[in-house]
């Protein structure tokens, strides 16, 4: 078999379209077609199917796609260790952050690259919702993704998954708020309140979902903001409640702004690095990860004060 056809094979099961696929590989449609029709030719089971006006794998393809990565890890091990004998590290590695991941992550990469032994990284701020996350490793060496306890997890047959931080998701409200006063809040003591929440698919929309579930009662939510410093601002000024995490949201204390912790139902934030498992073994790779791994512990503080004020 062709390496490269089982990628585009791959590809077509990550992006889900042909014409996804063409665009992840820069080739054209009608390419990705051929590539396939030669790959089924191999093969007396179906490898795709139409669902309308899309192809989609079969469960027979979905299995080959999985074979398909460690085909690529091989290949690229081999590549990897050739690269060992002179230093490995010239690469570009490219990663993609959310928002306030970006924040928290890319500046101290930046400052990185003037270290010597440390690769050339490309940053790009990609704000998805939680389910697009996989599809980015098509094009990104590193993704930074996020998701709730209670959500799906990750789809680790197809992608390697490193923990990067577990933080709490916090009610943030001015410190004027009725609700400033308790130490700790449950789900029942946000019933009647207005929230600023992100859109769907995002944590605090997910998380809010659950307290909703939780209280028996529908949250109402006045604004939705994707970005928590606009977010924080609108807190600082209002009667609203937001939910943000706890470690890489900082909040200027001129903003009187204070944060309280959730009991009674599962608030943490996984934030977690999404690579394919063939780019794991790039030495390049391996080093900006080890980097990204030293900053997240970085930002990790427990307050002593159990009233999280910031």
């Amino acid at each position: 078999m062709d390496p490269y056809q089982l990628s585009v094979l791959r590809e077509l099961g990550d992006h889900g379209s042909v014409a996804a696929t063409a665009r992840a590989l820069g080739i054209s449609p009608s390419a990705v077609s051929q590539s396939l029709a030669v790959l089924q030719r191999k093969f007396r089971a179906p490898l795709t199917q139409k669902r309308g006006r899309t192809v989609e794998l079969t469960d027979a393809g979905q299995a080959l796609a999985v074979a398909a990565i460690a085909v690529s890890e091989a290949i690229t091990r081999a590549e990897a260790t050739v690269d060992e004998f002179v230093g490995g590290v010239d690469r570009v590695v490219r990663v993609s952050a959310f928002h306030s991941a970006a924040l928290t992550f890319f500046p101290e990469l930046a400052a990185l690259e003037q270290s010597e032994g440390f690769p050339v990284v490309e940053c790009v701020d990609e704000d998805v919702d939680r389910v697009s996350f996989p599809a980015l490793t098509a094009s990104y060496d590193i993704v930074i993704g996020h998701r709730m306890s209670h959500t799906p997890p990750w789809p680790r047959d197809r992608l390697a998954v490193l923990s990067l931080l577990r933080e709490p998701m916090d009610v943030a409200m001015h410190a004027s708020h009725e609700l400033a006063g308790k130490s700790v809040l449950r789900p029942s003591d946000l019933v009647e309140t207005t929230w600023i929440s992100t859109h769907t698919g995002f944590s605090p929309a997910d998380t809010l979902d659950a307290v909703a579930a939780a209280a028996g009662h529908p949250m109402r939510v006045v604004h939705r903001i994707n970005d928590f410093s606009t977010t924080a601002a609108m807190v600082s000024k209002g009667r609203h409640l937001a939910l943000l995490p706890r470690h890489t949201v900082h909040i200027p204390a001129a903003q009187n702004v204070v944060r309280r912790p959730l009991e009674g139902l599962q608030t943490v934030r996984h934030v977690d690095l999404l690579i394919r498992p063939e780019r794991v073994v790039h030495r390049a790779v391996a080093v900006v990860i080890d980097a990204m791994r030293v900053i997240a512990q970085s930002h990790v503080h427990e307050p002593t004060d159990r009233n999280l004020s910031v």
